[in-house]
């Protein structure tokens, strides 16, 4: 068990330098400044370093810490609860991030902005996890540590399968996220922790279910065992492609690129009156009838 606290005491370490970060950013820099950069880099950054050492205890503690499937599942929901309620409203996600892009939430600039400071977080964890791991504080990361270099792809199945996997979890994520606009954070944190706890459960197996293209490209992509092309089709492809189909069930549309709804059909809320039969001297006309009927005297 001194794995699992030496974990738990990163996790809290993490949570506190990254809020710190998040509230010195908010002090001395510019909202939008923050909003588009320092908060996704911070939130990002908290992301990566959660998933790393987490994926550390999910395939080393089974066998060298003793830690059950039950357990590890429950820290995942855990950990994503605090982040949900932590984050500060950054996407930490680029998948999230094009969403807001593409219903017209954010603009280009704001949109390249936080893409960069999601892949300057997703380094800066990468960097500092392993630095923890080197210091050896258990056994279990001395063995990450001794392992870390040559590690195995997260990929478990066959390209085409694990793209339809990681795409399937991000279409239900992003159509729940869309559900979910303008409900209260608690409820969203709620509800996104338990989807992606339950992703976790069902594809974690096979893809490792990370849903997130910089979380992916950090932690998998320069494991042996495929392409650069291949983690591409599956880590990057498979969750956009997701997205696009979330935002266009739910509104017919992309509305940064179309104004037309292209699946559903829109009916006017005005309905025009019909005419009514008006009694005149030449029998029962419509009021069109007898103003066609009258001609210029």
């Amino acid at each position: 068990m001194a794995g699992l606290n030496m974990s738990l005491c990163f996790f809290l370490a993490t949570f506190a330098l990254c809020q710190a970060a998040r509230r010195a950013a908010k002090a001395l820099l510019p909202g939008g400044t923050y909003a588009h950069f320092a908060r996704e880099a911070a939130g990002t950054a908290q992301l990566g370093a959660c998933c790393l050492e987490m994926r550390m205890l999910v395939e080393l503690g089974p066998w060298a810490g003793g830690l059950g499937p039950d357990l590890l599942l429950t820290l995942v929901f855990l950990l994503l609860l605090v982040h949900g309620a932590t984050l500060d409203g950054a996407s930490a996600n680029p998948t999230v991030s094009l969403q807001r892009f593409l219903l017209a939430e954010a603009s280009l600039l704001g949109t390249l902005l936080e893409l960069a400071a999601q892949a300057l977080g997703v380094q800066a964890a990468g960097t500092l996890t392993r630095l923890y791991w080197a210091w050896g504080l258990s056994d279990l990361h001395v063995l990450q540590s001794l392992m870390d270099p040559h590690c195995s792809s997260a990929l478990r199945t066959a390209v085409p399968h694990g793209a339809l996997l990681e795409g399937s979890c991000a279409f239900l994520l992003h159509l729940a996220l869309l559900r979910l606009q303008g409900s209260r954070a608690v409820h969203r944190a709620l509800a996104v922790a338990l989807l992606l706890t339950a992703a976790a459960g069902t594809a974690g197996p096979l893809t490792s279910a990370f849903l997130n293209p910089a979380l992916a490209a950090s932690v998998t992509f320069r494991c042996s065992g495929h392409s650069v092309l291949e983690y591409i089709q599956v880590y990057w492809l498979g969750p956009v492609t997701g997205m696009l189909l979330a935002v266009l069930l739910y509104h017919g549309r992309l509305p940064r690129l179309f104004q037309r709804n292209l699946l559903y059909s829109q009916k006017s809320k005005y309905r025009v009156p019909r005419g009514r039969p008006v009694p005149g001297p030449g029998g029962s006309q419509t009021p069109e009838e007898g103003s066609r009927g009258r001609g210029p005297r």
